[in-house]
């Protein structure tokens, strides 16, 4: 196992363990998506139907709510794209061995 490794692992735990904390701090100080903002200002939202609904909206999980919520939306975004980034690592360390 490379020696950065657990400090990775140590840092994503922090930040998970953090999440809900900047989830209270962005509605403490009225944070806006700057892309939620820019369709407001261009009328893209007036009359507009959804095209998917988002799994975990609004970074948080339906019906936990508060920091609960806000905690399991940042261990599932975090666990998923961890495992992404660990399966294209792996293939492109494939593709490196065999070339």
């Amino acid at each position: 196992m490379p020696e950065w490794l657990p400090k990775a692992f140590a840092v994503l735990l922090a930040l998970t363990l953090l999440a809900p904390v900047f989830g209270w701090a962005a509605g403490a100080v009225g944070y806006a998506e700057p892309l939620e903002n820019a369709a407001e200002v261009t009328g893209a939202t007036d009359d507009a139907e959804p095209v998917a609904t988002a799994p975990l909206p609004d970074y948080a999980v339906p019906g936990l709510g508060g920091a609960a919520g806000t905690f399991v939306s940042a261990v599932v975004g975090t666990g998923l794209t961890l495992v992404v980034a660990l399966a294209i690592g792996r293939l492109l360390g494939a593709e490196t061995d065999a070339g």
